[in-house]
């Protein structure tokens, strides 16, 4: 069913082939990699800026992007994928402003956290404290006096200077004239015939100039046009799927999401749009029903209802060239940094958030 949320799924089960021992090591060292990144997470909501704290947090996920998958926490590995290719956006640009950098990486140690199906522990690196400002102490006894003003002095007169002359007497303007009288109005006089010379035709008076046209009424969306949602993405790739909705209602839009390509094409091509284009953010890779015969089917029974950006893991410039000609607006290749998205998503909705 379609939908703004979706529930947390449950890890998945590790590679078979791995001893008990492997991996039961693998977790004890992944929950110590947690109070690390959790760590992190509570230095960017002091300073989102924090170079360091950026530097240490890529690094990090770039580990459990590599570890996990390894391990056979194949969602956790993509999960970790998406955030590493976010927190080089932040790194990049450090005092850009963005989503709330602090909630997105205590969302993001968190939800890898449930992934993995271990606990996060306290914190391995504790975030470092505010500067505290020392005030000064309260004097102790009787207040200092204020020094004693000089005397003021009388102004010295030369010898030879002029005294003062008396001030002048203010006096009141005079009251303004009564307005003049007001001419009656003329009734209009007859309107004289042309005159006629005498080696011509009629003089003819010009015509009065014609009003100038009215502005053109602008075109008001309908009320009800709030009802739609302003982004749809069919993904059935979770971790990027619940990173694109945390982003999405981080900045307030209104979105709705599928992860099966048949359900999604049948719900769009009911979906009343009420005169709005939807951006829809469909992905290639959907098992049964691709992303290409999605837009296709799309194209054929409601042409120019939606705006299409294809997302996918294969960036070659054929496939990007394919989705162009296939009618789609834009291409995003996966691992698709949060912060880009959110960024092409705003010019594409037109409107800022």
């Amino acid at each position: 069913m379609a939908g703004d949320a979706t529930p947390p799924s449950s890890p998945p089960p590790p590679a078979p082939e791995l001893p008990p021992g492997l991996l039961a090591e693998y977790l004890e060292s992944a929950r110590a990699q947690l109070g690390v990144l959790a760590g992190l997470a509570e230095r960017l909501v002091v300073a989102g800026g924090d170079r360091g704290a950026l530097d240490a947090l890529r690094r990090e996920t770039h580990k459990v992007h590599g570890s996990a998958g390894s391990y056979g926490f194949m969602e956790a590995s993509r999960l970790a994928a998406g955030m590493e290719a976010t927190v080089k956006d932040w790194a990049a640009r450090p005092d850009d402003p963005d989503v709330e950098r602090g909630s997105l990486a205590r969302w993001f140690v968190k939800r890898l956290a449930e992934l993995l199906g271990v606990e996060v522990p306290e914190l391995s690196v504790a975030p470092p404290s505010l500067p505290v400002r020392s005030q000064p102490l309260p004097r102790v006894g009787p207040p200092p006096r204020p020094a004693p003003r000089p005397p003021t002095q009388a102004p010295q007169r030369s010898a030879y200077q002029r005294p003062a002359a008396p001030p002048a007497r203010i006096v009141p303007p005079p009251p303004p004239p009564p307005p003049p009288p007001q001419p009656q109005p003329q009734p209009p006089l007859p309107e004289k015939p042309a005159e006629r010379t005498s080696n011509g035709p009629p003089v003819v008076p010009p015509p009065a100039p014609a009003p100038p046209p009215k502005p053109a009424e602008p075109v008001v969306a309908p009320a009800d046009a709030v009802l739609v949602p302003e982004v749809i993405y069919v993904e059935d790739d979770a971790a990027l799927a619940e990173l694109l909705e945390y982003g999405l209602r981080a900045q307030g839009y209104r979105f709705l999401a599928y992860r099966n390509g048949r359900e999604a094409l049948r719900e769009l091509l009911a979906l009343d749009v009420r005169g709005t284009r939807p951006l829809l953010l469909l992905d290639v890779d959907l098992p049964a029903l691709d992303g290409y015969s999605i837009l296709d089917a799309l194209e054929r029974a409601r042409p120019g209802t939606y705006r299409v950006v294809f997302t996918t893991v294969h960036g070659t410039e054929e496939e990007q060239l394919r989705g162009l000609e296939a009618g789609a607006l834009d291409y995003l290749v996966k691992p698709i940094s949060l912060r880009v998205a959110l960024e092409k998503i705003k010019r594409w909705v037109g409107g800022g958030r």
